[in-house]
């Protein structure tokens, strides 16, 4: 990322100056949780992940295309599964509060003139699906789209490992952007228990997993074969994906063809 600041596109950085006057096509808004990863990454690696994949795009799509969208700070209200929620300081959101706190932003966003927001979501418990389709009824004309970070670009091209939560991918991610926040030397293995159905396993139905039954670290995926370089290839076909996905959202054209009204300003 080389000087988002200087096109206002990363709002936990960039003030009232850097974006007054500008023509913002969409906004995107990066969420996550606040939950153990492991014994070596932070609590809030779904929205530090999130929000830099994120910011990257944005960047990217305003040096390639000059088209601007603004990355909104990261939620950290994310739903967890029994025994995640046990864990210190490990919260969960209810359905109820995700959806009021979207609401929210999209009725703030829809007064200011916006109509395009893209949730990316960086956390595997979190589902949106539902409170899109209540907001797509209260809003008509407002346009929001859905990316889960993780499953955007398959990982057996560039992990050992399949990473679940807290493994190899996320842990590769976590040094390239943030090194500082990484202690390998803590990680645990990430080994996890299977449920004793087998139903269960090859999904023919889903349950919650219990967090205290399944790992001892936390972690879901085995972190030990991580690297920055992993993480720097991976994060660069997420973002080129990314960039797709915002200028395809941010063009005059609407989704099914139809002119869009030039109304996204500040």
């Amino acid at each position: 990322m080389e000087n988002p600041d200087e096109c206002g596109v990363d709002l936990t950085r960039c003030c009232y100056a850097d974006l007054r006057g500008g023509t913002y096509r969409l906004a995107v808004l990066p969420w996550g949780a606040t939950e153990p990863h492991n014994l070596h990454l932070p609590y809030l690696t779904d929205c530090l992940l999130a929000q830099s994949l994120a910011v990257d795009a944005a960047a990217r799509l305003w040096r390639e295309r000059r088209v601007r969208a603004v990355v909104l700070p990261p939620v950290t209200l994310g739903a967890q599964n029994p025994g995640q929620w046990d864990k210190p300081f490990c919260l969960h959101a209810r359905y109820e509060t995700q959806r009021a706190v979207l609401g929210d932003i999209v009725a703030s966003l829809r007064r200011q003139g916006l109509s395009r927001l893209i949730v990316l979501n960086g956390h595997g418990g979190n589902s949106f699906r539902n409170m899109v389709r209540d907001l797509a009824f209260e809003y008509p004309d407002f346009l929001i789209a859905v990316s889960d970070s993780f499953g955007i670009v398959p990982q057996r091209d560039f992990f050992e490992e399949r990473d679940d939560h807290a493994g190899e991918m996320e842990t590769s991610l976590m040094m390239h952007y943030h090194p500082e926040l990484v202690d390998i030397e803590r990680a645990g293995d990430g080994r996890s228990e299977p449920f004793a159905v087998e139903s269960l396993n090859d999904r023919t139905a889903w349950v919650p997993r219990d967090w205290n039954r399944v790992s001892e670290d936390t972690g879901i995926g085995n972190p030990l074969k991580s690297s920055p370089e992993k993480g720097a290839r991976y994060a660069e076909a997420v973002v080129d994906r990314l960039v797709r996905l915002f200028a395809d959202l941010a063009a005059p054209d609407g989704i099914y063809g139809e002119r869009r009204p030039e109304t996204d300003r500040f």
